[in-house]
């Protein structure tokens, strides 16, 4: 029986090294953006049985579409560093669908309050990583652009109501602490 196999780290794979750093980060990120899709993919599905006439389903449309284009670029990332995605991706895949449904069906606000807290984590996150990565590594740029398109989606997100949600600041701080603990286990694993 053929199974897709992931690509197996370099054999110089090591602590302290450069390329573990790097491949970290990569792993992290391609998480991220994995869960993000799987986050707009969900809240879509509840809200495209509504009468959406905030047009939310158009602000998530446009949100999900850069999430797509984001992991398909740590996709390619991945396989050609050689980098093996989290081993906790079949967790998060459906933790971050859970989010997306119960924040959707919570209500609108409630969905970008969802974004708001994510985006901001992420936000935070490519900040660093920036701070990490030499200005001629061909992954800074590519990182500042998407730390900039996260940015616009958590912005967008507080135009249309986030603070407002029932509860906000422990939604927000719920779905923040999440999200910290999904990036310090990816991380390593």
């Amino acid at each position: 029986m053929s199974r897709n196999r992931r690509p197996a780290p370099p054999s110089d794979y090591s602590a302290g090294n450069r390329f573990d750093e790097i491949s970290q980060m990569l792993r992290v990120d391609h998480a991220g953006e994995m869960a993000a899709v799987e986050i707009y993919r969900a809240q879509r599905k509840v809200f495209a049985n509504t009468n959406n006439l905030s047009g939310i389903d158009m602000i998530l449309a446009k949100q999900e579409a850069e999430e797509i284009a984001h992991k398909k670029t740590f996709d390619q990332i991945l396989v050609e560093r050689g980098i093996r995605p989290t081993i906790l991706e079949p967790i998060w895949k459906p933790a971050a669908q859970l989010l997306g449904y119960t924040t959707a069906f919570m209500g609108e606000k409630a969905a970008h309050a969802c974004t708001a807290a994510v985006e901001e984590v992420i936000e935070e996150h490519y900040l660093e990583q920036e701070d990490r990565l030499a200005d001629d590594d061909s992954l800074k740029p590519i990182i500042t652009k998407f730390r900039l398109e996260e940015s616009e989606h958590r912005d967008d997100a507080i135009e249309n109501g986030a603070e407002d949600a029932f509860g906000y600041p422990i939604l927000s701080a719920i779905i923040k602490t999440g999200c910290k603990i999904a990036i310090f286990l990816s991380h390593k694993i």
